[in-house]
C-alpha cells in the first residue's frame, strides 16, 4: 500500500555508536508543510515550509540522531538529489529543499560520532517503500519514559503505520525520543519508566522526577505523514497541527519543557477529499506509528 504514494524512506544507521539518520524521499510535485509543538527543537529549513513562505515544493525530509550535529546529514541528502537533477528550479540552479529535524542521542552510544553527510547521502542509496522499523535510521539511539530519570528508560525507536479508505492513503512515519511513557489506545503504558521490571505508578514517578533534574533539549519525537490527498500548503500546516494531536495520545506527559516535537505533512496532491478526514487520519496515524515503534524496539520485554 505505501508502494502507491511514490514516497521512499531509507536509513543509515550506527549500531556502535547508537546513532543514525533517516530520509524520505518524495515523489516529483510534493508540497509540504510543518508545525512544531515542541519547545527544544533541533532543525533546518523549517521556516521555508510555513503557510505564507513562497516555496511550496519538498524534494525530501531528514529526521536524525546527533542533536544539531546531525543537521550536517542533510547535506548528504542534498548532494544526492543534485546529482540526480532534483531541486527547485531556479536561473542558475536547482535547489534540492530539505527539510531536517533532530532528536538528542547523544546520551546513548557514542558523543562523538554523529550522523554526517555521508550518512545522509548513505540513507538516500538505500531508499525503498520497503523500509525497517525498530531500532534504525534515527531511531537507533533513542529512549522513552524518562520522565522519572534517565535509568528507568526503556527504547524508543522508529515506527510506521498506514491506512487506506477508499483511494486515500494516509501514512506516518515516527521517531520517538521523549520524556513521557508511551501507551495504548486504552491509556495503558506500553513502554516507558520500568524499575525491576514494573512500571512505575504515577505517584511514584512525579516523586522520583522531583528527585532529578530532566535535561532541557534531550527529548524529542518526530513525525513525517505522507498522503495522496490534495492539500494547499495551508492545509498541509494544519494537517500537521491536527496530526500532533497523536503525539498526545500515545505519549504522557507530551509537549514538554524537554521535547522539541515537530511533525511534517507531506502531500502528493493525487485525490481530493474532505480536509477533516485526512486530519484525523493523520492523528491515528502518528500515534500508531509512535506505539509501532517501541513495540518494535521492545520486544525482549
Amino acid at each position: 500500500m505505501f508502494g502507491k504514494l511514490g514516497f521512499k524512506v531509507g536509513h543509515s544507521t550506527n549500531i556502535v555508536a547508537l546513532t543514525g539518520c533517516t530520509v524520505v524521499l518524495c515523489p516529483e510535485g510534493t508540497l509540504g508543510s510543518c508545525y512544531v509543538s515542541g519547545n527544544a527543537p533541533g532543525s533546518r529549513e523549517l521556516e521555508l515550509l510555513s503557510p505564507d513562505m513562497t516555496v511550496s515544493e519538498v524534494h525530501a525530509v531528514v529526521l536524525t540522531g546527533g542533536s544539531a550535529f546531525g543537521l550536517a546529514s542533510a547535506d548528504g541528502v542534498v548532494r544526492y538529489l543534485e546529482s540526480n537533477g532534483i531541486g527547485y528550479q531556479t536561473p542558475w540552479a536547482k535547489i534540492p529543499i530539505v527539510p531536517c529535524a533532530v532528536v538528542y542521542d547523544l546520551n546513548v552510544g557514542n558523543p562523538n560520532v554523529r550522523p554526517t553527510a555521508e550518512d545522509g547521502y548513505k540513507a538516500c542509496l538505500t531508499a525503498s517503500s520497503d523500509f525497517e522499523t525498530g531500532l534504525v535510521g534515527a531511531g537507533t539511539g533513542t529512549t522513552v519514559g524518562k520522565w522519572a530519570g534517565f535509568d528507568y528508560r526503556m527504547n524508543g525507536g522508529l515506527g510506521f503505520s498506514i491506512v487506506q479508505v477508499d483511494d486515500l492513503i494516509v501514512s506516518a512515519i515516527a521517531v520517538v525520543n521523549s520524556v513521557g511513557d508511551v501507551v495504548d489506545e486504552n491509556g495503558k503504558i506500553i513502554a516507558g519508566a520500568r524499575k525491576d521490571a514494573k512500571f512505575l505508578g504515577e505517584e511514584v514517578k512525579f516523586r522520583f522526577a522531583t528527585q532529578r533534574r530532566i535535561q532541557f533539549g534531550t527529548n524529542t519525537t518526530l513525525a513525517c505523514v505522507m498522503t495522496n490527498a490534495k492539500l494547499t500548503k495551508l492545509e498541509a500546516y494544519k494537517v500537521s497541527k491536527r496530526a500532533d494531536a497523536g503525539i498526545s495520545r500515545a505519549i504522557r506527559p507530551a509537549h514538554t519543557s524537554y521535547d522539541g516535537d515537530v511533525v511534517f505533512t507531506l502531500s502528493t496532491g493525487q485525490i481530493e477529499t474532505e480536509f477533516e478526514i485526512v486530519a484525523e487520519l493523520s492523528a491515528y496515524v502518528v500515534a500508531e506509528a509512535i506505539r509501532d515503534a517501541v513495540k518494535k524496539s521492545n520486544q525482549e520485554f
